[in-house]
């Protein structure tokens, strides 16, 4: 080996080592040079306290799979879902009887806000139009407990900072929890997530017991519409199903399916329609509620299906597929502009319905 090449690998091997020796001071000398250095006033400690949360699952799920009709009632279960963790991860923290009025009393100031945070973004997840077919396909009241999930997930933790993180001790302007899991843990892994968990079980005996019992005998209703869009979409979807022993694949099943999709957009008269008619001016205001996906048709076929020698294709493979191309058609439909065109052709249609009678 010549010189040159021996310089070459000693100053890689002793830039190896200087490298090492940072990583070691960085994330752990230091690390432990800073927690030492704490104060023991400021330093928390998080002692045990069970998550209490009286709640009626049928009451919620009541709620949650009509939420436009129990508007008052979600925004009370907002309340008292976020005040029943922000006061669990209190308690856990420590914190005595004032420290946790002062947390209401805070939280109380940013409730009208949260709750219409909250309400809008569970609504635009939970899709309220297509309850009728998440009932058939058994998972009505899971989707919005799922819903419900991800909008609360999105706030907790922002939530918890702003309320709690104002209230703890701190040194040099940061937060030391000796047990290492923060705040924001506490309330997702020990509020959060068994809660969700106890509705998800209840969920899914309601959804059972809905599709069974769905449209057992006919039904026929009036109605009243005015559809302006028609989409129409084609998706397909391929799965391989596998059954393993051993850690080892000894038999798949190839399914694909595919599906088209026919959506009307439009406006339900029946929740609200007027006319005006300004005879000195020879105006007519028409007023219509905002645009909704009035029906959504979606036929799925299967194009290949090739079983295992060891695995049969049970129902719920099908029908768990074809709920996802109808779930995927109706969120591309709903992030279009299929909405805003059913405004525009509706201007247009009072326009040619009613200018010759405001001229005749």
């Amino acid at each position: 080996m010549s010189p040159f090449s021996r310089f070459l690998r000693r100053l890689m091997y002793g830039s190896l080592i200087v490298l090492g020796a940072l990583i070691v001071w960085k994330f752990f000398l230091s690390g432990g040079d800073e927690y030492a250095e704490v104060p023991t006033e400021v330093m928390m400690r998080y002692v045990p306290s069970d998550f209490n949360l009286e709640l009626d699952e049928a009451e919620v799920l009541e709620i949650l799979s009509n939420p436009m009709r129990n508007k008052k009632e979600f925004n009370q279960l907002v309340y008292r879902f976020n005040t029943s963790l922000l006061l669990h991860v209190a308690r856990r923290l420590g914190m005595d009887a004032s420290l946790q009025d002062e947390i209401i009393a805070e939280y109380e100031k940013h409730h009208p806000y949260l709750r219409r945070l909250f309400w809008e973004d569970f609504i635009q997840m939970k899709d309220t139009a297509s309850t009728i077919y998440k009932s058939w396909y058994e998972n009505e009241a899971t989707g919005a407990v799922q819903a419900l999930y991800e909008v609360a997930s999105k706030y907790t933790c922002p939530l918890i900072s702003m309320i709690i993180g104002g209230l703890l001790p701190d040194y040099q302007g940061k937060i030391y929890i000796q047990d290492g899991q923060t705040p924001c843990g506490v309330a997702l892994t020990e509020g959060l997530k068994p809660m969700i968990d106890r509705l998800k079980e209840r969920a899914a005996i309601e959804d059972f017991n809905r599709a069974k019992g769905l449209l057992r005998e006919r039904v026929e209703k009036t109605i009243a519409e005015l559809a302006t869009v028609e989409v129409r979409d084609r998706k397909g979807i391929s799965r391989s199903l596998q059954t393993r022993l051993w850690g080892f694949n000894i038999s798949t099943t190839d399914l694909e399916i595919s599906a088209i999709s026919i959506a009307k957009v439009g406006f339900r008269l029946d929740r609200y329609f007027d006319i005006s008619l300004n005879e000195k001016s020879r105006l007519v205001v028409v007023t219509l509620p905002e645009p909704e996906i009035l029906s959504h048709e979606v036929y799925p076929k299967v194009d290949r299906l090739d079983i295992g020698w060891l695995r049969e294709v049970e129902n719920v493979d099908f029908n768990k597929n074809i709920e996802l191309l109808r779930s995927e058609f109706r969120r591309e439909l709903q992030n279009s502009d299929a909405f805003s065109k059913a405004k525009q052709e509706a201007v247009q249609l009072m326009h040619t319905m009613l200018e010759p009678m405001i001229k005749s």
